[in-house]
């Protein structure tokens, strides 16, 4: 549904976007992640039609921007990190005008109440958008971007200034669309990416870096594969039992979380999955499992790795900054 082909965009000697390809297939919600100057508003900005490209293309639908850019931004809606909105008009009056602007054939009544309803501003649609709370300006840009029913959804930001509540609403709404339209979201709020997206595509200083679902670039990043335990059971039994398993390389007993309960770190081959294993032979000898995670890295740690190297590499960077400024206050 969307595809980009080694897309380039230069500005002087500077690219923004360094040869970059990708794609959206129908019914998936991709997420779009990247640290600020990294190319990611100028992708979204191509593949809406608002700048052109250097080099590469980018297809709407099998359309190419570039070469038909009204029919290809005929599948997209589109909502900006600041929405498009005229804060003179009602509700009404401006997703009236948002229906002419973009020459929509579904019935207006039926169509506009649809949507009134899916993003929750039914109560408000004869009140002036001035007059709106930043949440439900938020609410009246998502609904323009719904208008004519686009099979294609660009969302940056979507969740910024709703509360908790709004913030959840909106999250399963972008799951629903997901099913029958394409939808790109960019987000800084990495909880919220994970929650909703079933790809992930991270871009750092103009190329891609990441391209893949959250829990396989967690693995292929992690230094390790371990898995962690609190096992109620004699340690030194529960140890043996756990070696005995065929693909476990190692086990080390932790901490004593309570009485009788350790904590356990399982190193297994690479590749090889043994949580059901664990459970069966614990299970047999009736030694409970308390907890168990793996030692995998967040998707918070895996945009910090991609993006600085390390997982708190920059965190880290601007402590030891901080700490050399105190010191030299200090001193004088």
């Amino acid at each position: 549904m969307i595809e980009v082909r080694h897309l380039t965009k230069s500005y002087g000697p500077k690219k923004a976007v360094n040869d970059i390809s990708f794609k959206a297939e129908e019914g998936q919600v991709l997420g779009f992640l990247g640290p600020n100057g990294a190319g990611k508003s100028t992708t979204m900005n191509i593949l809406t039609g608002y700048i052109s490209s250097t080099e590469g293309q980018a297809f709407i639908n099998g359309v190419d921007i570039l070469e038909d850019p009204i029919k290809a931004k005929s599948f997209i809606g589109y909502l900006p990190e600041q929405p498009p909105l005229y804060y003179d008009m009602t509700v009404d009056e401006y997703l009236s005008f948002v229906y002419s602007l973009k020459k929509c054939k579904l019935p207006k009544k039926s169509h506009l109440n649809e949507i009134c309803e899916i993003v929750k501003l039914t109560d408000v649609r004869k009140r002036l958008i001035k007059n709106l709370s930043k949440g439900y300006k938020q609410r009246v840009g998502f609904a323009q971007a719904l208008v004519g029913n686009p099979k294609v959804l660009i969302l940056d930001e979507p969740t910024v200034g709703l509360d908790p509540k709004q913030i959840i609403e909106i999250r399963t709404l972008i799951k629903r669309l997901g099913k029958n339209h394409t939808v790109i979201l960019s987000s800084h709020i990495l909880p919220e990416v994970q929650a909703v997206c079933d790809r992930i595509v991270v871009i750092n200083k103009g190329r891609i870096v990441a391209n893949d679902n959250a829990d396989t670039l967690a693995r292929n990043l992690s230094a390790d594969h371990k898995l962690i335990l609190h096992i109620e059971g004699g340690s030194d039994e529960i140890k043996k039992i756990i070696l005995s398993i065929p693909d476990v390389e190692r086990v080390f007993v932790g901490r004593q979380v309570d009485e009788r309960v350790y904590e356990y770190h399982v190193e297994a081959k690479e590749g090889a999955d043994v949580r059901r294993d664990i459970f069966k032979k614990l299970a047999a000898r009736n030694y409970p499992i308390l907890m168990m995670r793996s030692n995998e890295l967040s998707l918070e740690e895996v945009f910090l790795k991609l993006t600085t190297g390390d997982e708190y590499g920059g965190a880290e960077k601007l402590e030891t900054k901080l700490d050399s400024m105190a010191k030299g206050a200090d001193e004088k």
